[in-house]
């Protein structure tokens, strides 16, 4: 059975998380588990997420789930703004709120982040010869 599709197409967040996820090399989005996936061989981040919080699932519609930066991992989960996400909170992953408060560099930095954590490392050394001045 197919999952219903948990997100808006035209949402003006999922633009912006979407041009920022497919400028990284050879990522590409999928739809899993009726939300957009962005991946190399494996996901980096997703699009909205949900917690569970006093038995009661909570929703996170505009929001990325990532996995951060092992080095920045305590500093992120000290952060009010990071929630842990079911299911994959236990792997490792983070989830953040989009609003009009978000620094879209933050953003940026938390997607190329995870996808250092998750790409291929032929992948991660195109990503750093890019970065080269």
């Amino acid at each position: 059975m197919a999952h219903p599709r948990m997100f808006d197409p035209d949402d003006p967040w999922l633009a912006r998380v979407r041009a920022f996820a497919l400028a990284l090399p050879d990522a590409d989005e999928k739809v899993s588990h009726g939300r957009p996936a962005f991946f190399t061989r494996k996901v980096f981040a997703y699009y909205g997420g949900s917690h569970k919080a006093d038995g009661e699932w909570l929703q996170h519609e505009q929001a990325i789930m990532v996995q951060p930066d092992p080095g920045e991992r305590r500093a992120l989960e000290a952060d009010p703004r990071f929630w842990v996400p079911g299911y994959l909170g236990p792997c490792g992953w983070l989830g953040l709120d989009l609003d009009d408060t978000t620094d879209l560099d933050e953003v940026a930095e938390l997607l190329e982040d995870s996808y250092r954590v998750t790409a291929p490392a032929r992948l991660v050394g195109v990503l750093e010869a890019d970065d080269r001045p």
